[in-house]
This record gives C-alpha cells, structure tokens and sequence, in this order.
C-alpha cells in the first residue's frame, strides 16, 4: 500500500512539472506567434496564436485543478477538491468553442477582403509551432488516463498537426500567391480544433452532472457484482467521478449468508476496483427478502 501511495505521489509530482514546462513552453511561443503574426498580416498564424493562448489558459487550469486535488478533505468537502479537475475540462472546452468561433468570424471577413501575407514569415513561425507543440504533446503522450492530461495531450498534438497545415499553407502562397489560402487554413485550425473539443466537452459536461465516466463499462460493473460468489442480487448501483482521475460506486449487494462478511466485502471490493478501474467503492450487504425502497 504505502509502495502504491508513493507511486501515486511521484507520478503527482511528474504530472505537475509537465503542466509547468508545458505552460512556459507556449506561452513563450504564443507571445512571439500573436505578435509576428500580427506583423506579416497572417490571420491563420493569429488564429493559431489565439488557440495557442487558449491552450495555455487550459493549462494553466489544469495545473492548478490538479495542485488543488492534494487538498485534505474537510467536514464540508468530504472528497476534497478532486472536482476541480471536471470544471477545468469544461471551462477549458468552453474557453475553446469560443476562441474558435471568432477565428471562423475573422477568417469569412478575410475571404471577402484578402490581404498581402508575408508566406515565409508564416512558415518559418509555424514551422517553430510544429516543435513547440509537438515537444510539448510529448510531456503529455505516455497513456495517462486523466481526462485532464490526456486533453492537455491531444490539444498539444493537434496544435502541432495544424501548425502543420499552417506551413503548407504558406508555401502554397509563396508558389501561387492565392491569398485565400491563409484563411481557409485559419478554418481548418478552427474545424479541427473544434472536432477535438467536442469529445471533451462532452465528457467533462457529462462527469459534471455525475453521468458514468466513458472509461466505466456499467454492464461489466453489473457482471462483476453479480457473478461474485454468494451474491443474489443487487440494487441501488450507482457509479459517477470525483474528479478526472477516481470513480466512485455505491451499491447494495444481498447475500444468501452471513458468514465471512468481510471477507466477501474485500473480495468483491477488489474485484470492482482490478476488473472495472473504479477507485472509491462502498458496498452495503443485505439479507432476507428485502427489497429496499430505491431501487435503480
């Protein structure tokens, strides 16, 4: 146990740094990115930096909602401030669909009024895009299974894909000069990052209202429960997350005997927890023919 806790508090720690590299990483490249583009008159490198601001914002929410659940539970927080990490991922998703939404008004106005762009200056500073955001999706990329990491990677991964298509995008208005290329790309960056930030809203909105976490297969929680031995039925099974990282179950479980209760409590507590992921579990045992007044 104290082998799992210490295992638990370093990777804590790792976690953390990355958020603190990453964080220093594209903000120094948003500032540079925001500002050139600025100065060549690139509204894909301007909606790019925006996504990129945005980005940092997220990781910086992240990184604080992840600091925040080390805090000791109290009397009123009983799980302390795990839930912290499910409001940064919704802001975080939030913040983006509106980021997005302004590029995609920006780039319609760019259509119908095209403007000279400095295609080598987009390059070469995208270009640097692709290795800022890749090295950081890299800090990110080793299977966490925190919704707030693994978001943090898959923005990062995308940013260095659009990054990319940011490149291609200016070398075609270097060998062609068609200037409607910069904001049609300035849409791809938004299609793109909207596409990944559906699947995070929709989760992060789904763990705020207490929905079962994607990662939890009810029907193999309710398989687990039922072919545990002794078991005759179940009720009141309910499975929602406290934060991005720890599920909890709550479940009535009736026996066809008393004996060797915590025993069956152990076993079936650690059958839930290797089979199904779920961390925080509690499990009440009932006897006779009680049917109980809420069941689900």
């Amino acid at each position: 146990m104290e082998e799992k806790m210490n295992k638990e508090s370093s990777g804590r720690h790792a976690t953390a740094d990355h958020f603190a590299w990453g964080t220093f990483l594209n903000t120094g490249y948003t500032i540079v990115e925001l500002v050139l583009g600025a100065m060549v008159g690139s509204v894909a490198l301007i909606a790019d930096a925006l996504h990129n601001l945005s980005d940092v914002l997220g990781l910086v929410l992240a990184w604080g909602a992840e600091l925040l659940t080390r805090r000791h539970p109290t009397l009123r927080r009983t799980y302390g401030l795990k839930g912290t990490t499910i409001l940064a991922a919704l802001v975080n998703a939030l913040m983006l669909v509106i980021a997005m939404v302004l590029i995609v008004a920006e780039a319609v106005n760019k259509l119908h009024h095209p403007a000279p762009v400095a295609g080598w200056s987009v390059v070469l500073i995208a270009g640097a895009g692709v290795l800022v955001n890749g090295a950081t999706a890299l800090l990110f990329g080793r299977g966490n299974k925190d919704l707030n990491v693994r978001g943090a990677f898959l923005h990062m991964a995308a940013d260095a894909g659009v990054s990319l298509a940011v490149v291609v995008a200016g070398i075609i208005m270097i060998v062609t000069g068609w200037r409607w290329v910069d904001p049609v790309a300035s849409l791809v960056v938004a299609g793109a990052v909207l596409g990944l930030t559906w699947g995070l809203l929709r989760d992060a909105l789904n763990m705020a209202l207490a929905a079962v976490p994607r990662s939890i297969d009810t029907r193999q929680v309710e398989a687990v429960i039922a072919h545990c031995p002794s078991v005759v039925s179940y009720h009141d099974l309910h499975i929602w997350a406290i934060s991005t990282a720890d599920t909890a179950l709550t479940v009535h479980v009736r026996r066809n005997t008393h004996e060797h209760n915590d025993a069956f409590l152990d076993e079936l507590a650690a059958r839930i927890r290797e089979q199904c992921g779920i961390t925080h579990i509690t499990i009440q045992v009932e006897y006779g023919n009680n049917d109980g007044d809420n069941d689900y």
